[in-house]
């Protein structure tokens, strides 16, 4: 069964979210609502594969750049690979 949905809940102050549904304003407290990005990535390690950059190790920043450039979806992957670096909490 699904749960209920409600729109824009994540962004209601925390007293209101308790007031209209307590346990889901406790899993968005958490961050287990709001995990969304990680559906984005059909296919986790495509972009290191193909741009030939061993396992474990990070994507040179010069790659990346270069990658981006390029049509097709090693330049979409490359693109939201640089986007969802800036997302990172620093």
């Amino acid at each position: 069964m699904r749960e209920k949905q409600y729109k824009n809940f994540g962004k209601l102050p925390e007293a209101v979210q308790r007031n209209i549904d307590p346990d889901l304003a406790q899993k968005y407290k958490k961050g287990g609502k709001v995990k969304f990005i990680q559906k984005a990535i059909k296919k986790p390690g495509s972009l290191r594969k193909s741009l030939g950059v061993k396992k474990g190790k990070t994507i040179p920043a010069g790659k990346l750049r270069a990658a981006a450039k390029k049509a097709g979806k090693l330049g979409q992957r490359a693109r939201l690979a640089i986007t969802l670096k800036k997302l990172r909490k620093k």
